[in-house]
């Protein structure tokens, strides 16, 4: 906090400033090319299914559209899709329900995107990755995801 005296015509009163101080938020946006090629795997968000289903819901189009446009873009790269759940409910099923997304996600890309099959994997790892907290709902959230790896 900062106390100066103040500037008016008959020069009576202050003028205080008060300055807070907090940690910076950053967010660093990487493209899906940039993440493989610099940390071997991209972190995908936007694929969405209902608690404890492997069915893929429609809005997730535009993430598997950013997948299918990376690997075309790159021919000759295969990929493994990784499922990640949060630690919610029991331990076998979360890693079940993840290698079953993760099975959905590569169907997809076969069938929709017109991938080759030769080049992709599906495996699910459940709760045993987690980025965040499980204690909140938004560490939960950020557990939830798909992780695409580079071969």
């Amino acid at each position: 906090m900062r106390i100066d005296d103040a500037v008016d015509s008959d020069d009576q009163g202050y003028l205080i400033t008060i300055i807070e101080e907090k940690n910076m938020k950053q967010d660093i946006i990487m493209t899906m090319q940039e993440a493989i090629e610099n940390e071997g795997k991209a972190t995908i968000y936007g694929i969405l299914f209902d608690v404890a289903k492997s069915t893929i819901k429609p809005e997730s189009a535009e993430a598997l559209k950013q997948i299918t446009d990376y690997l075309n873009a790159n021919p000759d790269v295969k990929i493994i899709i990784v499922g990640h759940t949060d630690i919610t409910g029991n331990f076998l099923s979360n890693i079940t329900l993840s290698k079953e997304r993760a099975e959905s996600i590569k169907n997809y890309l076969i069938t929709t995107g017109k991938i080759a099959g030769t080049r992709l994997q599906a495996d699910g790892v459940g709760p045993l990755c987690p980025v965040s907290t499980n204690s909140t709902d938004e560490g939960r959230k950020l557990n939830r995801r798909v992780e695409i790896v580079k071969q």
